[in-house]
């Protein structure tokens, strides 16, 4: 893989200056455990989900500190600090949970272990990036879970930034959406792309027949034609008409979205065009998908709501050290370290963690061991694996695996995490 472009710059400047005074004071090189966690579920989340595993070990293969970002920090540290940064390299081991999985409050959703200064400098990277993919998948597992195999279509790229708009894309697939409109998540993660016409394709042409004999004749009757442009009663009538009763599909963008379905769904049927499927979209979160589970719908179209996480665009993920080696140099033994803050407190040690689950597969309790892994009782899983070994990339894997994973995590959860309701996380998390 190329390793330019650099993210050595996505940071922030503080991580710069503690490296820095680490190094003034001889304790940069005492090995060192972070953890990647959450205090606490977005108000009101059952669960969340994992997601951004595999930029973030992307990522970290491009963290490197070439000329031009060297020249960035002449101002920003001294001389010895940009000697040392010259060399960069992780060499130290990473674990996590794998892409696609669940996580509660104070799962260790990332352990690094290295020295203090090669691990601190990955806070920034490692926190913007599961912070922002986790919160979209974690909205887009409530959407599709709740869409109940109906698929549902990512297209938020016009609502937030162009290189967020990549990575909600590939969020959104980990978590259950079959498709993307954002061509750049199709090139870079081979995350499958669809996509028609927009109102402005049939205000173009003379005539909404003009428009709807323009796009059947270029991409087929097999197409999905917009159709509240004007009167739907209307474009419904010309669709079937010009494209025949093998229509794909037509798309709905405003108004009652559950009423017109039903009258859609009938319209079509009168017109001999029952294999017709009908897409909605226009603002549909999870709330508004459940509110039309009952309605003639066959596919929903996501923007806004999953691009910003349904409400909650960031995990509140933290980064904390929870142990170094007991001296300067590094050699002594491990010591549990913890901030004890008002609201903001850490669990020291090392972690361990397994999901306990029932003799029938049910997840029961979320088990975190402090120093050594937590009894397995035959029935658990094991959540964290090996994401990089000696500085090496070990875990990286397809997004279908993620797919697959997260369907087979979030259907182990307890019944109540369907629910659309506010409530407390769906399992505990217990410290042995």
């Amino acid at each position: 893989m190329s390793l330019a472009p650099s993210t050595a710059l996505l940071t922030d400047h503080y991580e710069l200056t503690m490296l820095q005074a680490a190094l003034r004071s001889g304790t940069a090189h005492r090995r060192s455990v972070f953890e990647l966690f959450a205090r606490r579920l977005p108000e009101g989340r059952r669960y969340g989900v994992v997601a951004g595993v595999g930029r973030a070990l992307d990522a970290l293969e491009r963290f490197r500190f070439g000329e031009a970002e060297l020249a960035v920090l002449e101002d920003v540290v001294d001389a010895p600090t940009l000697e040392w940064l010259a060399s960069y390299r992780f060499s130290g081991d990473i674990w996590g949970y794998a892409e696609g999985d669940a996580y509660f409050p104070y799962s260790p959703v990332v352990i690094v272990e290295s020295t203090f200064a090669e691990a601190v400098l990955l806070e920034t990277l490692l926190l913007s990036i599961y912070n922002h993919d986790s919160a979209i998948a974690s909205a887009a597992s409530r959407m599709t879970m709740v869409a109940r195999g109906r698929p549902c279509i990512e297209m938020g790229s016009r609502r937030t930034h162009e290189e967020a708009a990549v990575a909600a894309a590939r969020a959104a697939y980990v978590a259950g959406f079959a498709t993307t409109s954002n061509l750049a998540a199709r090139q870079r993660y081979g995350v499958p792309s669809a996509g028609t016409s927009a109102h402005s394709f049939t205000l173009l042409h003379d005539s909404e027949a003009d428009a709807f004999r323009a796009q059947v004749t270029s991409l087929g009757t097999g197409t999905t034609l917009l159709v509240d442009t004007y009167d739907v009663t209307e474009a419904v009538r010309l669709g079937v008409e010009i494209a025949g009763t093998g229509l794909g599909a037509v798309r709905l963008d405003s108004g009652d979205l559950g009423a017109l379905a039903h009258e859609v769904r009938a319209q079509l049927d009168g017109l001999g065009a029952t294999e017709t499927r009908i897409i909605v979209t226009s603002d549909l979160d999870e709330y508004a998908i459940a509110a039309l589970a009952s309605a003639p719908v066959d596919g929903y179209g996501v923007g806004t709501e999953l691009v910003t996480g349904s409400g909650h665009p960031t995990s509140s993920f933290v980064y904390k050290l929870v142990a170094h080696a007991d001296g300067a140099d590094g050699a002594g033994e491990m010591v549990s370290v913890a901030k004890r803050s008002v609201d903001k407190a850490s669990v020291g040690g090392r972690k361990y963690a397994l999901r306990r689950r029932s003799a029938g597969g049910v997840a029961q309790a979320e088990v975190v061991g402090i120093g050594t892994a937590p009894t397995d009782d035959g029935d658990d899983r094991p959540l964290l694996v090996p994401l990089v070994r000696g500085g090496e990339v070990v875990g990286r894997e397809s997004l279908e695996d993620a797919r697959a994973r997260h369907e087979a995590a979030r259907g182990e959860l307890p019944l109540a995490a369907q629910q659309m309701s506010r409530g407390e996380p769906v399992i505990p998390t217990l410290h042995l």
